[in-house]
């Protein structure tokens, strides 16, 4: 994915974010990271397309002692953008559909489902990085 935001034309460029990163701001900044991610920053004209990177790495966290699961929050919220305006977002994660239900929920994992196309690799196949 990383060589792929540099190989879109500029209609469809999208950033990547590391999820660990996302929830080490959200312990920081608290719920405007959610808002952030999923509809936008304030003055922003429109939403942006993002990648976020090795989905499951990051844990579930407390601010203010409400816990959260940030992903989880950002991912159903661009869900909703996904069916309004075909926002896209790209996803990468080394976790099963079993395991991204076990750790986010049924919910997520449904809405996963309609909102992005399925790249998997045998585990065979030896690591790019």
């Amino acid at each position: 994915m990383n060589l792929m935001k540099y190989l879109t034309p500029t209609e469809h460029k999208f950033s990547v974010k590391p999820c660990r990163d996302i929830s080490f701001e959200f312990i920081q900044d608290g719920y405007q990271i959610i808002h952030k991610y999923s509809i936008g920053k304030l003055y922003q004209s429109e939403p942006r397309t993002y990648c976020f990177d090795d989905l499951g790495t990051e844990n579930n966290l407390k601010y203010f002692g409400n816990e959260c699961n940030v992903m989880a929050e950002i991912l159903l919220s661009r869900y909703d953008l996904f069916i309004s305006k075909k926002l896209q977002t790209h996803i990468t994660t080394n976790l099963s559909a079993t395991e991204i239900e076990k750790h986010y929920g049924n919910r997520v994992r449904s809405r996963l489902r309609e909102m992005v196309n399925l790249i998997a690799y045998d585990k065979t196949t030896p690591d790019k990085r």
